[in-house]
């Protein structure tokens, strides 16, 4: 699963950057250092930042679901808050960095009832990990209302999962777009990490 995938990245791009090490994000180099993935110094930490300056992101229409604009990365510097001024549009996102947590895309929107923001993604897990992936959101999704949407689909073998970002640590309404989605990623990574714990 994570430890695969990281390994596999760390290998990958050991070969085309000898000179200079393994780019990584603080996330992947204490998964590395705590699985000793690979020898010490032989990466360099990136500015959390910049992690998704190559994403893709649109902006889109929540009712038709089509695009408004394709956005570059200088999009992620708007505030959260732009999404409750723009209540109907939703933001997806695509990044290399989603694959290693299992994760094609990202959407985030405001819900039109509570003025919430949910996250909206689809989770390439086997179903069998149904207890582990409750009881981690449960234990770390902080709210009173219903916190997350979890099922399986079999048709695609995913984890069809919606949660509010309110109610993970460190969200705050003044955070950038980018920063939200940093926080999103984070979030993803200690939830599958714990699952992979957990077999």
């Amino acid at each position: 699963m994570l430890k695969e995938k990281i390994k596999q990245y760390i290998e990958e791009n050991d070969r085309q950057s000898a000179a200079e090490g393994v780019v990584l994000f603080k996330e992947e180099i204490e998964y590395a250092k705590q699985h000793q993935l690979a020898s010490e110094g032989g990466w360099v930490e990136k500015d959390d930042n910049t992690r998704f300056a190559d994403a893709y992101i649109e902006r889109c229409d929540k009712e038709s679901e089509n695009m408004l604009k394709n956005e570059s990365s200088v999009f992620l510097s708007e505030p959260v808050s732009y999404l409750k001024k723009h209540k109907n549009e939703f933001i997806y996102l695509e990044s290399k960095w989603f694959d290693l947590v299992n994760v094609e895309a990202i959407s985030l929107e405001v819900d039109d009832v509570f003025g919430t923001y949910d996250v909206m993604l689809g989770l390439k897990l086997q179903k069998k990990y149904d207890k582990q992936l409750r009881e981690y959101l449960n234990a770390n999704l902080n709210g009173e209302e219903a916190k997350f949407d979890l099922m399986f689909t079999l048709d695609d073998g995913l984890w069809n999962l919606n949660f509010v970002l309110n109610y993970v640590e460190g969200f705050r309404e003044d955070l950038s777009m980018g920063e939200a989605f940093q926080l999103i990623y984070h979030f993803l990574f200690k939830l599958v990490e714990a699952v992979e714990k957990a077999q």
